[in-house]
């Protein structure tokens, strides 16, 4: 009875949901594209993403045992990390870009700034190899996962089968990741007629539409492809983005358009971590876009806003955020029941 009322109280704003006794742990919201995640290779369970859940957690996934997934992924903070511009990794070691927030990542067929990663079952792989962030093969995850007390069981549970492999291991990481869906912010209320924006918020929706729409596209609030915003080259960095991958000219300073869901606290903002309030990014928007080769065809127009209206923007931006998904016990740990 229990399940029937959670499936009625979401239908009026969900297409689908993933229901386990009281608890949604996935849904596509109405109205919102398909997502691009192929669920029939790697079919979603409890146990996959209970076991997902703990190793997201745990700092085994480390060389050293100092650093977890959720070291640079704080559920507070939209699944990023707020008190520094660059990731940290073991050893103090310090990366070279700003760690992504985590949300809506079934929609995506591409993950990390540059796109290096093309499967969300494989994405754990990048950061657990990375020598300056988890600084460890999947080879001796497996190894220490097998020794633990508490895994052979959790794995056997989620997969019915007894042999703890690196393949198993980032298919429960990304079903838990697939689990961090966010689509309930006042926006989201305003959009399905449950409330209103004010004046101001209003203001600033109709000057993001105008503004800002073509590469954060609603109801993502990105369009999934990579940009060159016209930011000046960090010189210590030299990071090129999206070029790096491809080995295209034509790639040069683009980056992954990030989601602006839940900006108010995903802060520093950009690849690099540079700017550490959204009016640091307007003001850059109108007066510090940098022309290139591969400029953005969307920034070669100059964009103009005055200081009010920028003010009216922010508290547009402000109305993204999702507080239910940041303090949402299934994605904390351990799970409150």
């Amino acid at each position: 009875m229990k399940k029937a009322v959670v499936l009625f109280s979401i239908a009026c704003f969900v297409s689908f949901a993933f229901v386990i006794g009281t608890q949604t742990l996935f849904y596509i919201p109405k109205n919102w594209p398909a997502p691009q995640y192929n669920f029939s290779k790697n079919p979603l369970s409890e146990a996959k993403i209970e076991l997902g859940r703990k190793l997201f957690y745990d700092p085994i996934l480390s060389r050293n045992g100092s650093i977890s997934c959720a070291s640079c992924h704080s559920q507070y903070t939209a699944f990023t990390h707020v008190d520094h511009a660059l990731s940290h990794g073991i050893d103090d070691r310090v990366g070279t870009r700003n760690s992504p927030a985590l949300m809506n990542l079934a929609w995506h067929n591409t993950f990390m700034w540059d796109g290096a990663i093309n499967q969300l079952d494989m994405q754990a792989l990048a950061p657990i190899s990375h020598p300056d962030e988890m600084g460890e093969s999947i080879a001796n995850v497996v190894a220490k996962l097998k020794h633990s007390t508490a895994y052979p069981k959790l794995f056997f549970t989620a997969f019915n089968d007894s042999i703890i492999t690196g393949e198993h291991t980032l298919k429960a990481i990304s079903q838990f990741l697939l689990t961090l869906v966010t689509a309930n912010s006042k926006y989201d209320s305003v959009m399905r007629k449950l409330s209103y924006f004010t004046v101001q918020q209003n203001s600033g929706y109709r000057l993001f539409q105008k503004n800002c729409s073509s590469c954060h596209i609603e109801p993502l609030f990105t369009n999934l492809q990579f940009e060159n915003n016209g930011l000046p080259v960090d010189t210590t960095l030299n990071d090129f983005g999206r070029m790096k991958v491809t080995l295209n000219k034509n790639d040069s300073l683009k980056f992954k358009v990030p989601s602006l869901r839940n900006i108010e606290f995903s802060y520093p903002y950009m690849h690099d971590g540079r700017f550490k309030r959204l009016s640091d990014v307007l003001n850059y928007y109108t007066s510090g876009v940098q022309y290139s080769n591969t400029l953005s065809p969307q920034l070669k127009n100059k964009i103009k806003l005055t200081s009010n209206e920028k003010v009216d923007i922010i508290a547009f931006l402000l109305t993204l955020t999702d507080k239910e998904f940041l303090f949402n016990t299934n994605f904390s740990f351990p799970r409150t029941k």
